[in-house]
């Protein structure tokens, strides 16, 4: 169910075609990849103004140059075809993780809400960076008992934004982000020393589950 290596994806349908665009997504579009080699799992998101993600679970990047892959890729069906040329809000972010926390059980990856949290940060801050959010950001936020787990990954590749690293955190309810714990891991002199730096710009999105989670065929 979970990966080591995530496809993270968000398209925006027109209103008149919503509902078309998610019975493609729920019965075309991820079950085609779940027969696929290296896919483990597909769980699905929606925010607000119809945006709605899907975050890809798999063994590592090498699921998305298999030969099957990159077929279904360069000959897609004629739905298909038409969903990509007409959604808006695109994304795709091609994530390695490096790192977790938290509650450690498949069902965390099913929680309700998922906030994610991106920062581009210069490759001579890494190390600083990565210490800060692992030894003193998310130990801190995991004290509020609706942060069920959050996962780091390294950004290999994605557009449109320009970010090399991701935090995925699974919440049992926004409200966790009004939390103590919360405002308790945003006040430490590590991370006001980091946000000094005028590159420390986070860009945050929270999403609705949306659907259950699909998996590959038995």
């Amino acid at each position: 169910m979970r990966g080591c290596a995530i496809l993270f994806s968000e398209m925006k349908p027109a209103p008149e075609w919503e509902e078309k665009f998610n019975r493609w997504y729920d019965t075309e579009h991820i079950p085609i990849r779940m027969g696929l080699r290296g896919f483990v799992s597909a769980q699905r998101y929606a925010a607000s103004e119809r945006n709605y993600l899907a975050v890809y679970e798999m063994d590592d990047l090498a699921a998305l140059r298999t030969v099957a892959y990159q077929a279904i890729k360069q000959h897609p069906s004629e739905e298909t075809a038409w969903m990509l040329r007409n959604v808006s809000g695109f994304t795709r972010y091609l994530c390695e993780e490096i790192g977790r926390a938290g509650d450690d059980s498949p069902e965390a990856l099913d929680a309700p809400v998922l906030y994610a949290v991106w920062f581009n940060v210069p490759g001579e801050h890494l190390a600083d960076f990565d210490a800060w959010y692992e030894q003193d950001h998310v130990p801190l936020l995991l004290e509020c008992p609706q942060w069920r787990a959050v996962r780091r990954f390294h950004v290999k590749d994605g557009e449109p934004g320009r970010y090399n690293r991701l935090a995925l955190h699974y919440l049992d309810d926004a409200g966790a982000l009004e939390s103590p714990a919360r405002a308790k891991a945003r006040a430490t002199p590590w991370r006001a020393r980091l946000a000094d730096q005028p590159w420390f710009k986070g860009a945050y999105d929270l999403f609705d589950r949306h659907q259950a989670r699909q998996r590959p065929p038995l």
